[in-house]
């Protein structure tokens, strides 16, 4: 699934600690010998650099967390934790606003060049879109940006904080940090600016044709600073696309690692990636086990097969009641089982020509809007949560909030002040009454994306396509395994999804609702939803934030953006040959704390027998 990463690494003031050098042999005495780990993961890795639009998802941004460090990450409280071995965030001023960012001495890449100003400037480049030109296209099979003219850098936090930073930020001490000044307060200052998630030298060497790491670093720094765009014209292009791969490339510079793990194999083909432990990392968050794979397998009931049978260590499969009931059968296992901050919603397409963009009636908004109103009435929501989510979690209920989780403050007063409870019934008669109001011609038909062989998927799709076909649609199937690269392409008109947060900001929702958004995939365009983020991101007072998000929220169901539907029930097994394994709420979900997951003797002897 696609996730949101506004300023948050997967998803996150004091510096002066006694580091290493950078030329110092980093030690891993956490490491225990010839161990190794195999997980298993519902979607296949296809993109090393989850900071672009195509790449941003958690299929992705669970390897890089393996992989590439950062300055903050988030417990399972959940907690924003720093990791000042990596790096640290200071705020030097409120007004105007200024944050700075310091690489640690003796951070570096697994090649051994060091992690410095150049990473962090190309970060904020990419994200701040301050020198993006025009529009861009994408492959509607791939969901790829098509090689275009102008200087375009595809970031998925377009739109987000760091918009605010328009002037080049400064570099300093040795060129191991750089300092933003934002032209605007910002809420979520703490988490705007992620770690860098690509190395700067080896995208200058390869887009300026530069040998030396550090000339090539010194090249981008100087595009950068200049506005020289003709230069950066290329640098773009190989961040947003050279990082792409499904089998490990031969240049090793494509996948270099700052974090823990180095990748060491991957195969689309048979379905895995293999990391290994990185031996040019000098963090604290040192691993136990020297070899993990993950395997990609999309049906739960296989993982659990696998796990039983020894060939998985660390399930995180989505739960269905079949799953549950299964995992309390074997033994050996210890199984956990909890709510995630993952959400399930339907998203109505706004700009394909379909049956819900306006362009279709001649421009006509309140034509199109009749019309999605129509659809969303007829979804039915309940039936979901209590022939699907109810055997999981008895206590389950409709989530009726687009920003925020149940449970958690001001959820309670948004939902009952956002309009959302003109969805909360199945309403047939009503929806062909907006539909005779509107005028058209029934059956309507509409295409639904959604994972094909995601079993709790395909489930919600035969309830839907039952009640809106009673309202006076045709529900095509348009479900397809490679569902999370068609998103945003256009080929399809409802989309069945889960968004997975990656931090608590407050802002994080903007990334989907802005009109520019890096994760609006709808086409969705509001003026007044856009000026209330404005108002948002410069808003400090926690009364006005909820306040703020409750108008956004009032637009989002009026204009029938799509339906909300259930939080994720989430479950956990591990073999009891491995511990220290907790769930994440947030993004990375399990892996969240793998430097702790511990391998027994049993563990390493079955390494050994190969």
């Amino acid at each position: 699934m696609r996730i949101r990463r506004i300023g948050a690494a997967g998803a996150l003031v004091a510096s002066g600690a006694l580091v290493l050098s950078a030329c110092a042999t980093p030690t891993q005495s956490a490491i225990e010998e010839d161990t190794r780990l195999t997980v298993g993961w519902n979607q296949p890795f296809y993109s090393y650099n989850e900071s672009t639009s195509n790449g941003n998802a958690t299929a992705n941004a669970v390897i890089k967390y393996l992989t590439v460090g950062s300055f903050q990450y988030y417990n399972d409280v959940p907690e924003l934790v720093k990791d000042e071995s990596y790096g640290t965030i200071e705020k030097l001023s409120d007004d105007p606003l200024t944050v700075k960012y310091t690489i640690a001495e003796d951070t570096q890449w697994s090649d051994e060049v060091p992690v410095d100003a150049a990473d962090l400037l190309l970060q904020w480049v990419a994200d701040s879109a301050v020198y993006n030109e025009g529009e861009v296209e994408y492959d509607e099979e791939t969901g790829a940006i098509i090689e275009h003219e102008n200087l375009y850098f595809d970031a998925a936090a377009i739109g987000g904080g760091l918009s605010n930073v328009t002037e080049v930020p400064e570099v300093g001490d040795d060129g191991k940090s750089i300092t933003l000044v934002y032209d605007a307060p910002f809420v979520d200052w703490e988490i705007a600016l992620a770690a860098p998630t690509v190395p700067a030298h080896v995208v200058a060497q390869k887009a300026l044709d530069i040998e030396d790491a550090e000339e090539a670093k010194e090249a981008l720094i100087t595009a950068i600073q200049d506005g020289d765009t003709e230069t950066l014209k290329p640098i773009a292009d190989i961040w947003n696309s050279a990082f792409d791969f499904t089998d490990l490339p031969d240049d090793p510079s494509l996948y270099l690692a700052s974090g823990p793990y180095v990748i060491s194999e991957l195969s689309a083909d048979d379905a895995y990636i293999t990391l290994t432990a990185n031996e040019n990392y000098t963090g604290d968050l040192e691993p136990k086990v020297e070899t993990i794979t993950v395997r990609y397998n999309e049906d739960p009931m296989a993982q659990v097969q696998a796990l039983q049978n020894g060939e998985l260590d660390i399930i995180n499969p989505q739960a269905t009641a079949d799953v549950i009931t299964a995992l309390e059968g074997v033994d050996g296992v210890t199984v956990s089982t909890g709510v995630e901050a993952t959400y399930e919603h339907l998203d109505l397409t706004y700009n394909n020509g379909g049956p819900f963009d306006p362009a279709t009636y001649g421009g006509d908004e309140e034509k199109a809007r009749l019309v999605r109103q129509a659809f969303l009435l007829a979804i039915p929501r309940q039936e979901v949560i209590d022939k699907i989510i109810k055997p999981l979690n008895p206590d389950a209920e409709i989530r009726n909030s687009q920003t925020r989780v149940p449970g958690s403050p001001g959820y309670d007063d948004i939902v009952a002040s956002n309009g959302s409870d003109m969805y909360a019934e199945v309403d047939i008669e009503g929806a062909k009454a907006l539909l005779a109001e509107a005028g058209v011609t029934t059956p309507i038909d509409v295409t639904m994306l959604y994972g094909k062989s995601n079993a709790r998927r395909a489930a919600e799709y035969q309830l839907f396509a039952e009640s809106v076909g009673d309202a006076g649609f045709n529900l095509i199937d348009g479900g397809d395994d490679n569902w999370g690269s068609l998103l945003g392409s256009g080929t399809y008109d409802v989309a069945l999804f889960g968004w997975q947060s990656t931090s608590l900001g407050i802002s994080e929702s903007a990334a989907n609702f802005r009109s520019d958004g890096g994760n609006n995939l709808t086409g969705y365009s509001s003026e007044k939803v856009d000026a209330l983020y404005d108002e948002l991101e410069a808003t400090f007072d926690e009364e006005e934030q909820l306040r703020i998000l409750g108008d956004v929220e009032k637009e989002l169901w009026a204009d029938g953006y799509g339906v909300t539907i259930f939080q994720f029930p989430g479950v956990v097994a591990n073999r009891d040959t491995v511990s220290g394994v907790k769930n994440g709420v947030l993004s990375p979900s399990v892996f969240w704390n793998f430097w702790e997951w511990d391998p027994s003797e049993s563990a390493v002897q079955e390494s050994e027998e190969g």
